[in-house]
């Protein structure tokens, strides 16, 4: 492996330290042959069988710069005075396709693939030759973390027989009982597990970046950099092309950002999930958005270093052209970082917090950067608009200072999820809504002037957008209320997903649902009411599986079917509660490997991986008594008659 996958490889192990899912699945089997040339050259025969569905990658990479998959590796160990190789490794046929999470053309291998290596023996008494392959396996949905594989190939053409990991008795009849044998998956695709559209994201990022223009990092470059272009260039029409490649290039930025998640994401298409359930990176996002509120309050600026942008600006005077104008704009996102990176930081939070991709990041993304360009070139085109836009001024500093009441608030669901995962019990929903409160009031004391600022000047005369935004923040105060009560006003729909759930309460709530979160209790207890099961995998930190919960279980026909014709599941992936002593035990890989199992989250997580091949929240399941499929299991299903009609199948079927 070469010094920049090893980079590569140790830096994504540190989010992979957080996810068994890659490790359960062993889509790729390895065996090695030898072929005796003569009496010193022999050729190395390395055999991939490859299941259906997937493929890994050829020896020959896709990109020169390793931006494309991770090419197939291989990697021969001991050779200095042993072996020497003759030539390069040779690989059978591949598929040359076109795969658009790469957005390039690609060789790879489906059901088999052979490579073979000449080598020339100098060591008389050398027995085995030991290589190690280093690839990543991937279907159409997802890609697995790429993993080394040791290859020991004995000269005399015998079978090398491995040494074969040991787990006590305990751990393997414990193991067994995670299999659940669950039968029908002929009759059954899996759902896929949906999430928020492209466009939606989008308009959502398009949203952030029209807030960061009304910043005074970033609002008063726009009549400056129109009218540098504008007027620098004796060609009107040259002078606008450059503004709009301005432009192009500031949005280009902003997706260029999102770059990093596509390969965490093309390695494990669950990776922005689990990263959004770790209770550590909640805790320094938290962290990370207090500083933000405070940096927006005026306490501090908070600033990338002055060397980075006048390095920037001084390329961008230099060189000129095309390639200068990129530096310039580059030197915009260096130089607005302290108003833009907060909400920036908003934008990559709300991904983390539920189960998006990286495409959706990089929507988000683009969104931003194409609102930032947008006025840019708009102005280029149309110089006169320059004459309307208001002067800068104090407003612009109120605009900081919302954003930071509203980084504050944010800053709360960071820190709720790492309290939900390890059950402090320091956020309940009421203390989490009461504390969103204090800061909503705060908020309009400030617009109404009662409040002050570092950088707010002296007193004025409220204006109507002032005034306006106060009136919305009290009536949004006014709509968390209820939420501090126990009534059935207490669920705010608007927010599902936010707070933390409803049965995370101050109050003692009686639950209407037939629920447990023992998978063997809920198995005996459908038994006995002879109702079907439904499994519910689920997360204390998944804002999805909350709003499920608060906008679709609550919906009349849904609430009617699960509460009289179910017994539910829940099974918490994420719960970091240890196992007792004797429950906690080690699990077999397929490839060979040990997972220790020691908290709740470890043994469902990991069931929920052997069994459906899945580890996305929420996903659903619907057995009868025998772990007989009665439906396609379905993800994330925002629409409640979709979801009534799955839940009826389900029951007619277990009916039958």
């Amino acid at each position: 492996m070469t010094a920049k996958k090893v980079l590569l490889f140790s830096l994504l192990s540190l989010f992979f330290s957080f996810n068994i899912f890659s490790q359960e699945l062993d889509p790729v089997k390895w065996e090695s042959s030898i072929k005796k040339l003569s009496n010193e050259e022999y050729e190395l025969i390395y055999t991939a069988s490859i299941d259906e569905h997937w493929h890994f990658y050829s020896i020959v990479p896709a990109d020169p710069d390793g931006l494309g998959p991770i090419a197939t590796e291989f990697t021969f160990l001991d050779k200095e005075n042993n072996y020497e190789l003759v030539g390069e490794i040779q690989e059978s046929e591949s598929i040359r396709i076109f795969e658009e999470a790469f957005g390039m053309e690609v060789n790879y291998f489906e059901n088999q693939a052979i490579f073979t290596q000449r080598i020339k023996v100098l060591n008389p008494n050398i027995e085995v030759i030991k290589a190690e392959v280093f690839f990543q396996a991937c279907d159409a949905e997802k890609c697995l973390q790429p993993e080394n594989f040791e290859l020991i190939t004995a000269l005399d053409g015998s079978k090398i027989i491995k040494e074969e990991v040991e787990i006590d008795e305990q751990s393997k009849q414990l193991s067994e009982e995670l299999n659940l044998n669950v039968t029908g998956w002929d009759k059954y695709e899996s759902q896929a597990v949906e999430g928020k559209s492209y466009f939606t994201v989008f308009l959502l990022g398009f949203l952030g970046g029209l807030i960061a223009l009304l910043t005074p990092c970033v609002f008063p470059m726009i009549p400056l950099t129109v009218s540098f272009f504008t007027k620098s260039s004796t060609d009107s029409k040259k002078g606008l092309f450059n503004s709009i490649l301005y432009g192009v290039f500031i949005f280009l930025i902003y997706v260029l950002l999102s770059v990093p998640f596509h390969i965490m994401d093309s390695l494990d298409s669950g990776i922005l999930n689990t990263i959004s359930t770790n209770v550590t990176l909640n805790i320094i996002f938290f962290v990370i958005f207090v500083v933000f509120s405070f940096s927006f309050f005026g306490y501090f600026e908070l600033t990338l270093p002055q060397s980075w942008s006048a390095a920037m600006d001084d390329r961008a005077n230099k060189i000129g052209g095309f390639v200068g104008i990129f530096f310039m704009a580059l030197t915009l996102a260096i130089v607005s970082f302290s108003c833009t990176g907060p909400i920036l930081g908003g934008l990559l939070g709300s991904t983390m917090a539920s189960d998006a991709s990286a495409m959706q990041l990089s929507m988000g993304m683009g969104g931003f950067g194409f609102a930032l360009a947008l006025p840019f070139t708009l102005f280029a085109m149309f110089p006169k608009w320059l004459n309307s836009l208001p002067k800068s001024g104090g407003w612009l500093n109120t605009v900081k200072v919302v954003l930071g009441f509203i980084e504050l608030a944010l800053a709360l669901k960071f820190l709720s999820n790492s309290d939900l995962v390890e059950h402090w019990g320091l956020l309940k929903r009421e203390i989490f809504i009461g504390i969103w409160i204090i800061i909503g009031i705060g908020l309009a004391l400030y617009l109404f002037g009662k409040i002050k600022f570092p950088h707010d000047g002296p007193s004025q005369k409220l204006g109507k957008g002032r005034v306006t935004t106060a009136i919305l923040v009290i009536a949004f105060v006014i709509y968390l209320i209820p939420g501090l009560t126990n009534t059935k006003w207490a669920n705010l729909k608007l927010l599902s997903g936010f707070p933390p759930p409803l049965t995370y309460s101050i109050y003692d709530k009686p639950e209407e649902f037939t629920i447990t979160k023992s998978l063997e209790e809920g198995i005996a207890l459908a038994k006995t009411l002879n109702k079907p099961i439904m499994l519910d995998f689920t997360g204390w930190a998944c804002v999805n599986c909350r709003k499920m919960e608060e906008q679709v279980w609550t919906d009349d026909n849904v609430n009617e079917i699960l509460v009289n014709d179910y017994v539910i599941v829940s099974l918490y992936v994420d719960d970091r509660e240890a196992l007792p002593k004797e429950e906690q035990f080690q699990y077999l890989r397929t490839n060979g490997t040990v997972k220790d199992i020691e908290t709740i989250g470890d043994k469902w997580g990991t069931l929920q991986t052997i069994n459906f091949q899945n580890n996305s929240q929420p996903y659903y399941v619907l057995l009868d008594h025998n772990m007989g499929l009665l439906n396609p299991p379905r993800g994330n299903t925002p629409d409640e008659d979709v979801y009534y009609n799955w839940l009826k199948t389900g029951l007619d079927n277990f009916n039958k």
